[in-house]
């Protein structure tokens, strides 16, 4: 294990150096100066000067990219241009608020699609898997912001359930900001229960057109002995890699559900940030998902001996 985790960690290294370079470069295409932005427009040319010089923006790109790589490494992302703050503190600070919201999402939707899915293998072609089937495609085929602008609509101008408005942290206030999160995170799991049921649903009638599942019944096992025991972990493999997978795309940011309800978490701070054209805090954040793109996969190779039997970790 600890060895194919140390495979695993050598490989993402060029991965990373290849992102880093992407991210530099891309950001070095958007117009506009970070220190005429910084200092404003009225600032003079020797101030401009003084300030892309204390910025490293007088030196040739590759010197440019070295000083900030070596400063990375080293867990330094710069300052915001805005408002001077350590861009890592900030990161880290709006990771942690899209990460409760999207850690409880992910989990109500593997707690309910799951079970569906292979209910509905289980019983293909039947009423019911024809209408989990129906539930998943519609719920797959309505966009997230018209999704959530639904729910804030009926829960929160409606009926007064939940706050539109606002926004209050677990840490500080546990009830209040459960309350907070409970129509991002109804969002949230709307949208991955249609994508998780399917995959559910596809893997497990796989599963259950193999040799060794018409053996346990020849056997004279029970149909909820064979999904359970003889089923359920074979086809849970394929699940378990597009859970990673969806994991990676909503820890990296849900801008569109934070930006309907006006959660202060890393999607709109990326979405904030070009709009401001703040550089440094763009680099971080991006630099940032792919990491943790890397971490969720390498959690998921790591964990899918647990659930697949046909796989080992050596």
């Amino acid at each position: 294990m600890l060895k194919f985790a140390f495979t695993r960690l050598l490989s993402a290294i060029p991965t990373l150096f290849i992102v880093s370079v992407a991210v530099f470069g891309l950001i070095r295409l958007i117009p506009g100066d970070p220190a005429s932005l910084m200092l404003g427009d009225l600032a003079d040319a020797d101030a401009l000067a003084a300030a892309r010089k204390a910025m490293g923006l007088d030196q040739p790109v590759p010197v440019q990219f070295a000083i900030w790589l070596g400063n990375v490494v080293q867990g330094d992302l710069g300052r915001s241009v805005l408002n001077g703050q350590p861009v890592l503190d900030l990161v880290w600070h709006r990771f942690t608020t899209s990460a409760q919201m999207v850690l409880i999402a992910v989990g109500l939707s593997v707690l309910l699609a799951v079970p569906l899915g292979m209910a509905a293998a289980w019983r293909q072609n039947s009423s019911l898997d024809l209408a989990i089937v129906a539930m998943s495609t519609l719920l797959l085929s309505i966009p997230t912001f018209w999704l959530g602008l639904m729910i804030l609509l009926a829960f929160g101008l409606k009926l007064g359930w939940l706050p539109v408005l606002g926004y209050v942290s677990v840490a500080d206030n546990p009830i209040s900001g459960i309350i907070y999160l409970v129509m991002p995170v109804m969002t949230l799991v709307l949208h991955e229960v249609g994508i998780i049921v399917r995959m559910a649903r596809a893997s497990t009638l796989d599963v259950l057109r193999l040799d060794y599942i018409t053996h346990a019944r020849a056997k004279g096992l029970s149909e909820s002995a064979v999904l359970m025991r003889h089923a359920a972990r074979n086809a849970f493999g394929p699940t378990w890699t597009l859970i990673g997978l969806i994991l990676g795309n909503l820890l990296g940011g849900v801008a569109v559900v934070e930006t309907v309800f006006t959660i202060p978490g890393l999607g709109r701070l990326i979405v904030d940030s070009i709009y401001a054209r703040d550089y440094a805090v763009v680099q971080g954040c991006l630099l940032f998902v792919a990491l943790t793109y890397l971490f969720v996969n390498l959690l998921v190779d790591l964990l899918y001996p647990l659930f697949d039997p046909r796989v080992t970790a050596e």
